[in-house]
């Protein structure tokens, strides 16, 4: 209960800022645009090379390239709209406004960054769909399998860290990495209460945001086919609307979780650099983490 009070608390600061400047929201919902649009594109060859070469084993070895390649578009997507997410909180606690144009030209001078990111991204991600594709028994496949899904899960909270390295202190990927491993030698993270909270209010918000469109979505539809006496078009103009409806919901579920861990973990980098440089200077007074993360913290 203490861990889902401080994720609460950190919430209610985190969206505080969102309601005080729009600005830290954009880059979430630009994303989700623009990467449902990638998808869209990205299924295209997909499709194509599916039916060209069903299920041989060379098919099997373009689709897996297509598909990491689609894998590595939405990976840049993801971190270029969440490195002007991060550029956009940092501007609005050191300044206290978020600037668009400010962010999106960081984003720019730190494009290649983002990319070796993305790659790098890419790449766990396939190592662990390879695995989970190696359906044998053995014990060595379900070692490969755990650790895999092991290492997709620290890469996944380490690049929520190595993002605000390259947008903040315009680091490269090899930097931003050291950074962070040095911030977690010094003990820095060790802060777990405060982030299974926050993962854990997120989460749920999420998940019940997403059952009420899907009820939403399912008494209209259901409401309309069972009223329709039999008539097929108000049973498919039921069944598009209660979709629509769905959908809207998990699109902003999406966007709710995206900035809300964007923010976390962008306080979390703020708090650790700034403590990081007191200890290097030599002072002994306790720097104050960012007023969400605070929260957090109690």
């Amino acid at each position: 209960m203490e861990s889902f009070s401080r994720g609460w608390s950190f919430l209610q600061q985190a969206w505080g800022m969102a309601f005080k400047d729009k600005d830290l929201l954009k880059p979430s919902v630009y994303a989700l645009v623009v990467g449902m649009i990638v998808s869209v594109i990205g299924i295209i060859p997909l499709a194509i090379a599916y039916f060209i070469f069903g299920g041989s084993q060379a098919g099997n070895f373009v689709l897996f390239i297509l598909g990491g390649i689609l894998v590595f578009a939405q990976f840049v997507v993801t971190y270029v709209f969440s490195g002007m997410t991060v550029y956009l909180i940092y501007g609005y606690l050191s300044e206290g406004d978020g600037r668009m144009d400010k962010a999106w030209a960081i984003v720019q001078r730190d494009f290649f960054d983002i990319l070796t990111l993305a790659a790098a991204s890419t790449a766990v991600n396939m190592l662990k769909s390879a695995a989970q594709r190696n359906r044998k028994n053995s014990v060595v496949s379900g070692l490969m399998r755990s650790a895999t899904s092991l290492l997709e899960t620290l890469w996944t909270e380490a690049a929520y860290l190595i993002l605000p390295a390259m947008v903040i202190d315009d680091l490269n990927l090899k930097n931003s990495l050291q950074r962070v491993w040095n911030i977690t030698k010094q003990n820095l993270l060790l802060i777990g209460i405060s982030t299974v909270g926050v993962r854990w209010v997120t989460g749920l918000i999420s998940f019940v945001f997403s059952a009420i469109g899907f009820a939403i979505a399912f008494v209209i539809g259901g409401g309309l086919g069972f009223v329709s006496g039999g008539n097929t078009a108000i049973s498919v103009i039921g069944i598009v609307i209660g979709a629509l409806v769905f959908f809207t919901f998990v699109m902003v579920a999406s966007i709710f979780s995206s900035y809300t861990n964007t923010a976390y973990h962008t306080c979390l980098y703020i708090w650790a650099r700034d403590v990081e440089t007191a200890k290097a200077q030599g002072s002994s007074v306790p720097v104050s983490a960012p007023a969400p993360l605070a929260a957090a913290l109690a």
